[in-house]
């Protein structure tokens, strides 16, 4: 067995542990927000949410999965995989970097370093990408806080990097006029490092028992000193850094964190209510009651259009959020895909980047991200501001509803297209969105025959968005667009039309005669 080729931590120069013991002035505090504010802590009263324009119009934001599991590289599960003997990436763990009590997660710390971290580039880079708002992990699963927090020693500014890398990219974000947010998946820390008290290795040292703790078996529920922490964390995100977005993973719906959760909430919206600012949760699952936040599905699909706004969290890797040395990416084809598809059935997509543990974003990321901007420089009218049209598509490729089915997705072809609309002073307009470039040069839709009935009014006008005017032609069976010699983007192209505008019949005066 070799011995680790990184340097472990230094225990003697850790931080002094923070006590969280007594909550007790702390949750004082947050009901005197809740007490204040329009919104109370009921189900009731947070049905009454509504989500920020901002948001319903933005339609395309990024997050990112960075921390401690870039330096091993193997997934950003791999705190809690390492110390699961049946897994790979315990076998793994040993042969490279020696016994779990002579090596263990916490030891990866010292070479999270992020030493070429430029918090500015990355935003310019997001801003490129046409990402309206940034969710970064502020604490992932393994208990490490990449802010700055009063809560616990296990942070990025007492270890690590040394600096408040989620902060500073925040303000990079105001720096170039997008939104904040934040996101927590410290719920399933209660038991996420589980694994590792079933035999001999550092999550059973009482020296380190603040940051690999609870570590309890996933079948018991949280107690009320995690609950009260995992409530004034998030309170400490909101109040510290004024995140806009609000994301959680899932665990959320065990019952035990169903009063703490309304907490959250009713405190959240009244925060946002003070600052004049439009805020927005996303959940899973059934951690919220309906309508009271922004449903989320993780790498999924709606089957049709949700009459509420929602979102889908996706990668641009197909197995790992987080950084990993041999990633299978995804295709810009199905990035833009996934987008259109979810912005045509009322929906934001929120994509995912893993940087590496030294604060760069890998090549392949980058080409992705700016891939996605070239395209919404062009195609742009037809998603950001736009709501869902009479149908969302149509094609021959079915589109499978539910969550972790975006490695099941069939490639699109030029006879799948999506529609958005949009209504403005200037007039009424429908997008038709074809995902691939027809090989005969001439989109084909459907749905805008003569015979369909469903855009109801004359076209008055119609262009490819990127080229101009073209020649179209309509009858009983489609509408045919003969497009330009060179493509307007990289995917597929888009076809605008104006609708003539609706005719309001006189009203006829039957009283005088």
């Amino acid at each position: 067995m070799a011995a680790s080729p990184l340097e472990p931590l230094d225990s003697a120069s850790l931080p002094p542990r923070v006590d969280v013991s007594d909550n007790s002035a702390a949750l004082a505090a947050v009901q005197d927000v809740i007490d204040a504010g329009p919104y109370a802590a009921t189900w009731e009263s947070l049905r009454a949410y509504e989500p920020p324009l901002w948001y319903r119009d933005a339609k395309f934001g990024i997050f990112i999965h960075w921390g401690i599991p870039s330096v091993p590289a193997q997934g950003e599960w791999y705190s809690r995989t390492m110390y699961l003997e049946a897994d790979g990436a315990f076998a793994h763990h040993r042969e490279t970097y020696g016994p779990h009590d002579e090596f263990g997660y916490k030891d990866f710390i010292p070479s999270f370093t992020m030493e070429s971290y430029d918090p500015a580039e990355w935003a310019e880079l997001f801003r490129r990408s046409g990402a309206q708002f940034v969710v970064p992990v502020a604490e992932h699963h393994d208990g490490f806080a990449m802010y700055d927090t009063a809560r616990s020693r296990w942070s990025a500014t007492q270890m690590g990097p040394r600096r408040d890398v989620f902060g500073d990219l925040m303000t990079a974000v105001d720096d170039t006029w997008m939104v904040r947010g934040a996101s927590s998946h410290r719920a399933e820390h209660w038991f996420f490092m589980n694994g590792g008290m079933r035999f001999d290795s550092d999550v059973r040292d009482a020296r380190f028992s603040d940051f690999y703790g609870p570590a309890q078996r996933e079948e018991t529920a949280p107690n009320e000193l995690f609950l009260e922490d995992w409530l004034l964390r998030t309170v400490e995100i909101i109040d510290r850094y004024r995140p806009q977005v609000l994301w959680f993973d899932w665990w959320l719906e065990q019952p035990a964190f169903e009063p703490y959760i309304r907490q959250l909430a009713a405190y959240y919206y009244n925060r946002g209510h003070e600052w004049g600012r439009g805020v927005v949760i996303n959940y899973k699952w059934t951690a919220f009651a309906e309508g009271s936040a922004v449903y989320d599905i993780e790498r999924g699909a709606m089957s049709g259009i949700r009459p509420d706004v929602w979102q889908n969290d996706t990668s641009v890797g197909k197995t790992s959020w987080g950084w990993i040395e041999d990633h299978e990416y995804k295709s810009l084809d199905d990035l833009v895909g996934e987008l259109v598809d979810v912005v045509a059935k009322n929906g934001n997509l929120l994509l995912n980047i893993g940087p590496k543990a030294d604060g760069t974003i890998a090549e392949p990321e980058r080409a992705l991200l700016e891939g996605i901007g070239d395209w919404l420089t062009v195609n742009g009218e037809a998603i950001f501001g736009s709501r869902p049209w009479l149908i969302p598509g149509e094609g021959p490729t079915e589109v499978v509803a539910g969550s972790m089915i975006d490695d099941g997705f069939a490639p699109y072809t030029s006879a799948d297209v999506r529609f958005t609309t949009r209504t403005d002073v200037t007039g009424d307009y429908v997008y038709a969105i074809v995902l691939r470039w027809p090989e005969d040069g001439v989109a084909t839709i459907r749905s805008w025959s003569r015979g369909s009935g469903l855009l109801g009014r004359r076209i008055t006008e119609l262009t490819v968005l990127g080229a101009g005017s073209v020649e179209w032609s309509q009858d009983v069976d489609a509408l045919r667009v003969t497009l330009p010699e060179i493509a307007p983007s990289s995917v597929g192209v888009v076809v605008k039309v104006w609708l003539e505008p609706e005719q309001v019949p006189a009203r006829k005066d039957f009283l005088h005669g």
